[in-house]
């Protein structure tokens, strides 16, 4: 996006987390400010960009298992970003047509983009309320409209609890929206992970202290047991919480991984 066609709502001083992930994921919705916390990042892991498509591509296999193996057809998708290739609602919509998606997020340029979804897909709604507020998600009119209670539901907070640093643990964040889930639901979460090895906790920590000293300021990279934690009380999908370049790829894996792949992940569970 050209910064002379800045909307007047937009303050392009300050780095937005859903256009830093669109700059991340080669996308033209991003402004300078933006491009920058990309720029820094890079300087500490080349690669950096890996993070951003693996959570991505986590996110497109998530949704279409969810939606071939479980015959849930409605999506509580928290923090959804900028659109891109390969939303939410057309992966499932291309195996349940049926398939209802309410995507959440407050980012003023992300708002804008959610009333085009609106215009071309009548299955797919959109709320401004804050992710990390879950009474607020939980009560939102435009939630409590299109999502039924009721039934099952596929909830997703993917590459999102990682930019929340407040005094709320984030594994309460999770706690209150997993006790509000019907059974049956499922839950798919990505987060930036800290794996404790030798070789990959260090390039975690300066990717960690890079993202927080950028113009962004958020970027928490978290232990295994942590990010676990955020899962309590779901029964795993094999293989269970593990890197999102590793959770059903798509085929077999014939060159190595990355540094940076070993430093996000992700797991989908079942409530019972």
């Amino acid at each position: 996006m050209p910064d002379t066609d800045v909307p007047v709502y937009i303050d392009t001083t300050k780095a937005s987390i859903a256009r830093v992930y669109d700059a991340f994921l080669n996308g033209k919705d991003n402004y300078e400010i933006d491009r920058e916390v990309l720029r820094r990042v890079q300087q500490v892991a080349p690669e950096a960009q890996t993070l951003a498509f693996d959570n991505r591509n986590f996110l497109i296999r998530a949704t279409r298992f969810i939606a071939s193996q479980t015959g849930i057809t409605q999506y509580l998708d928290c923090g959804s970003g900028l659109p891109t290739a390969e939303n939410t609602h057309q992966v499932a919509q291309r195996i349940q047509p049926e398939a209802r998606v309410v995507y959440v997020d407050n980012d003023p340029v992300v708002l804008a983009h959610g009333r085009a979804l609106l215009e071309e897909n009548d299955q797919t709604h959109f709320s401004a309320a804050n992710i990390f507020h879950p009474k607020e998600i939980l009560e939102d009119p435009v939630v409590r409209k299109h999502i039924d209670f009721s039934e099952p539901i596929a909830f997703f907070q993917l590459g999102t609890l990682h930019h929340y640093d407040g005094e709320i643990s984030p594994q309460e964040i999770m706690r209150e929206y997993i006790d509000a889930l019907p059974s049956g639901s499922y839950v798919a979460l990505s987060h930036f992970l800290d794996p404790q090895t030798e070789e990959h906790s260090d390039l975690a920590r300066r990717m960690e202290d890079t993202f927080l000293h950028s113009p962004m300021g958020t970027g928490r990279f978290r232990t295994r047991d942590e990010i676990e934690g955020m899962m309590a009380g779901l029964e795993l999908v094999d293989p269970g919480l593990s890197l999102c370049a590793d959770w059903w790829p798509d085929g077999p894996r014939i060159t190595p991984l990355p540094p940076v792949s070993y430093c996000i992940a992700g797991a989908v569970g079942r409530k019972p």
